[in-house]
């Protein structure tokens, strides 16, 4: 199947929300090389792109949308920012939910846009990433 307008608007949500742990912050700051003692102890809050992780739970459940057909092995991650209302910190629960906003075509490259809105569970904005990836569907 070939990526089309009609994709536009889908929204695919991550199976379970994320308990951000202060453990899990250090590891990550650790991860990134980051010795910032705001990502340590009991406030900690999260280094920004750690909305990545946060945000890859509802990216999996795009990917493995049959009907868009598309394959791993053909993908490139592409631009990527993120737009935070606040900062996520230890004890947020964070749900998130990729939507499709934008999708084209160039030659046999199909761009996809895709925004995911990261929440508390209680329905907080907390931030927005928007991201695009580009998938070749030509046979290689």
């Amino acid at each position: 199947m070939t990526i089309d307008a009609t994709m536009v608007g889908r929204t695919y949500t991550a199976a379970e929300s994320y308990q951000v742990g202060r453990e899990k912050i250090r590891e990550f700051a650790d991860a990134i090389g980051d010795p910032n003692p705001a990502y340590r102890g009991d406030a900690a809050v999260a280094p920004p792109t750690f909305a990545f992780l946060l945000g890859s739970r509802a990216l999996e459940q795009l990917l493995g949308d049959d009907e868009l057909g598309l394959r791993l092995d053909r993908i490139v991650h592409g631009a990527q920012k993120f737009t935070y209302t606040r900062p996520i910190k230890a004890g947020d629960e964070i749900a998130a939910t990729a939507t499709i906003t934008t999708v084209r075509k160039a030659g046999a490259v199909e761009v996809i846009m895709y925004e995911t809105a990261l929440t508390t569970a209680a329905g907080e904005p907390i931030a927005t990433s928007t991201s695009t990836i580009s998938h070749n569907r030509a046979d290689s």
